[in-house]
């Protein structure tokens, strides 16, 4: 998944701030370095699919807290807790400022919080939601750790600095001089303890050799941005953080964004692609396929009617149209239907129990009403399905039976 990591500088965020960002396709590498203003950087919705704010060093501050149990880092207090705890170490009001905690932080364990100024960093991220890129995640340049002592040597000749994290450094992050002096300041001692890392950007590499005594890895500002946003850190919280429901879409179209631009996923498109024709075609011939079933029925239904009798010539509605000519044919010849009354009364006869007789016969309409009949329940469930069976519905209404013909098949 491509990102874009923008830098927040120091100055007030507006229309003319000029962001500094790294654009990398994979996580690992950098497509594009760059500086400019907000407009001008590239577009969430084509170049990015995610981007990630960075603080610099200087706008944070760093403090250890020990949650009190019962409160998590998903806890609705945590915020309220973490300003009764900070409440005499901020030299602001803790209103005007925003605090994070570190990822993975769990009640009656130390954990570190994060603290910039509140007004400062909402500017900027305004100021970038305006101009269209709006920031997904924030992750602070340097983070404390409990891994090897880290020394980060950043600036130029004049203006250089020394940036201290891990093992040793009380105050999680420290930011000094580059100076023999600060490792004794910083460290309480002159020399480096081992195990340590240190990094420097290559304009200063040879002076922080020299100083530190210690050999030195380059490493460029926009490599050192790439790396702080593959940090498990998002310090937008409380306030700044989007809800649940927003988070869930995010990912969800970060993993589809995945899975539709990375490379390892080439042969899983390429094969969705062909199941979704390979169904697309089967659908397509199974539907020609019922709809010629479909019109050969149609037109053997149409042949029969047209063939019975002849005088047909236009097909509108083939079984309408049959039954007319077929209820046309009996009236012509005299024959007898289901509807007439003898041939209901003869289908209620073969029906009814020995010994039952009527006491009147109603007919209207089709149906008949036998008068006069006392059935018990299982003498009108047994007739119900001899009757039924016969081509006709009966129904019982007191002491009398109604049978009408049933719905033609």
């Amino acid at each position: 998944m491509s990102t874009l990591i923008i830098c927040l500088p120091l100055s007030p965020g507006d229309a003319s701030t000029r962001y500094e960002h790294v654009l990398t396709i994979d996580g690992q590498s950098m497509a594009a370095h760059a500086t400019t203003t907000a407009t001008l950087l590239p577009e969430a919705t084509r170049g990015a699919d995610e981007i990630v704010g960075v603080l610099p060093v200087e706008a944070v501050s760093w403090h250890p807290v020990e949650l009190p149990k019962g409160v998590g880092a998903r806890s609705a207090r945590l915020r309220m807790v973490l300003q009764s705890l900070l409440e005499d170490r901020l030299l602001d009001e803790p209103e005007e400022l925003h605090l994070a905690i570190a990822p993975g932080a769990a009640a009656g364990q130390v954990s570190w919080v994060a603290v910039c100024n509140k007004a400062w960093l909402r500017q900027h991220l305004q100021a970038l939601e305006t101009a269209g890129r709006t920031v997904a995640r924030i992750v602070p340049e340097f983070a404390p750790h409990t891994e090897a002592l880290r020394l980060q040597v950043l600036g130029e000749p004049g203006h250089a600095e020394i940036v201290m994290s891990g093992l040793g450094v009380a105050g999680g992050v420290l930011r000094l001089p580059l100076s023999a002096a600060s490792l004794a300041l910083g460290l309480g001692r002159q020399s480096l303890p081992g195990p340590v890392e240190v990094f420097a950007e290559p304009a200063i590499a040879a002076l922080a050799e020299e100083i530190l005594q210690h050999k030195a890895e380059l490493q460029q500002r926009a490599q050192r941005l790439l790396i702080a946003a593959r940090t498990p850190w998002d310090l937008a919280q409380f306030d700044l953080a989007s809800t649940g429901h927003t988070r869930t879409l995010k990912r969800l179209l970060g993993a589809g964004q995945i899975f539709l631009r990375a490379p390892q996923w080439r042969a899983a498109r390429w094969g969705l692609v062909l199941a979704l024709a390979a169904n697309l075609v089967g659908l397509n011939a199974w539907a020609w396929k019922e709809q010629a079933s479909w019109q050969n029925r149609r037109n053997a239904i149409q042949s029969t009617l047209t063939q019975t009798f002849p005088a047909v010539t236009v097909v509108v509605d083939a079984p309408v149209q049959m039954a007319r000519e077929v209820a046309a044919l009996r009236q012509a010849t005299g024959a007898p239907s289901s509807r007439d009354l003898e041939a209901i009364l003869a289908a209620a006869g073969s029906a009814l129990p020995a010994g039952k007789t009527v006491s009147a016969i109603e007919f209207a309409a089709g149906e008949v009403r036998l008068k006069g009949l006392n059935l018990g329940s299982e003498e009108v469930a047994a007739l119900s399905t001899k009757l039924r069976l016969a081509g006709y519905i009966a129904r019982i209404d007191g002491d009398n039976l109604m049978i009408k013909p049933g719905p033609t098949p």
